[in-house]
Order: structure tokens, then sequence, then C-alpha cells
């Protein structure tokens, strides 16, 4: 699949190809779903905590005697029907987190970078470069590759000035490619990478 590479106003400067072992694999929605489910599941903390009747102080002594006071029996003033009794039936720490073999993990990653090649949803710039930390700037920028559609923008590595200045766009995300993942790349509308995070996916995926 041969896309074109564009430069910061938009204009094609060339054209390259996206490895089809990544980007025209048979899509499977049932992976990539599973993928999602184990990315938002990992990020629960589970550390929810209520206090059961065995938790809360007091109530070591029956309120009253069994019988022969007219009132209904009761054990203890912890009960879940007192007010300031324990809980009943409440969330407890627990763990979440779901596992998922690597291998799978890669196959839902080189399908949802199909899908979007397949809906013409991948947009390569020659270079990604700033100057100064401006957010009118990546907006711009933006505007003149996707118009109003959201966006995920893939680095290579790590450049702060970029970073800074997209982050306070409501429709606009950047990435680098090492944090890659199913759920940002099916939460916005259109991928923009430049030529050197293209390497670094096929460097990451294409084996």
């Amino acid at each position: 699949m041969k896309v074109d590479v564009v430069n910061m106003q938009g204009e094609k400067v060339s054209t390259t190809e996206l490895p089809a072992a990544i980007f025209e694999v048979q899509v499977k929605v049932d992976l990539m779903h599973q993928a999602f489910e184990r990315q938002m599941a990992n990020a629960r903390a589970g550390t929810h905590a209520t206090k059961t009747r065995s938790d809360v102080r007091g109530g070591g002594r029956k309120p009253w005697r069994q019988k022969g006071t007219g009132r209904a029996r009761h054990g203890s003033i912890r009960s879940p029907i007192w007010v300031g009794g324990g809980k009943a039936h409440t969330p407890q720490p627990r763990d979440y987190s779901k596992r998922m073999p690597r291998k799978m993990r890669l196959a839902a990653l080189r399908s949802a970078l199909s899908a979007k090649a397949a809906e013409a949803g991948i947009v390569v710039l020659d270079e990604l470069r700033l100057t100064e930390v401006k957010t009118k700037a990546v907006a711009g920028l933006l505007d003149r590759l996707v118009g109003q559609d959201s966006a995920l923008i893939l680095m290579a590595e790590r450049d702060e000035i970029v970073e800074k200045s997209a982050r306070n766009l409501v429709n606009a995300k950047t990435l680098r490619t090492d944090y890659l993942n199913v759920r940002d790349l099916l939460g916005h509308k259109r991928l923009v990478m430049p030529l050197n995070a293209l390497e670094a996916i096929t460097a990451h995926l294409g084996k």
C-alpha cells in the first residue's frame, strides 16, 4: 500500500509504502476487542474498599436480651441494618488485571493499524519539528492535515516541544511508538506520523 508523504504545510513531497505485514493484515475485531478490554481492565486501580461488619468498631455485646422486650431481636449493633453498622455485599480491594500473550497483543495492533489504513486514516509526514512551544502551531498543522477529525500523533522519540504544544488540544493526542496501543488507535479518527515513527513501528511490529 502506497501513501503520500506530505510536509507540515500539507503539500505532497513524495510517496512511501506501508508494509503489508503490518498495514494489510486481516482485521480481527475479536482480537482487538480482547486487547482493548485488557487495557481498560489493567488501568483499574482496584483499591476500592468498604468495611463489613467484621471491620467496624464495637458490637461486642448483644444490644438487649433475645425475648421479652417487645423489640426485634438483634445480636450486634454492627449489623448492616443498623446505622453505623458494616456494609453488606460491597466492593473490596481486588486485582482487575488480565493477561494476554505478547504475540496476540502485537497481532491486535496490526489489526488496528490495518483497519486504520483501510479507511484512509493514516497521514505520513516527512518530519514533525517545532522550534517553540505553541499550541496554535499544532492546531494549524492538524487543521491542514486532518481538518476537524480527531488525531493521534505518533512520535519515534520524546519531543517535549511537540508534546507540550499539543496537550491542550481536545481532539489531539501525542504518543510515542513505544506506547502504541489499541485504545488510542481506535479512539482517534486519523493517525498522523512522521517517517521516523513509521520506521519505528516497522521495526517493532514487522517481525
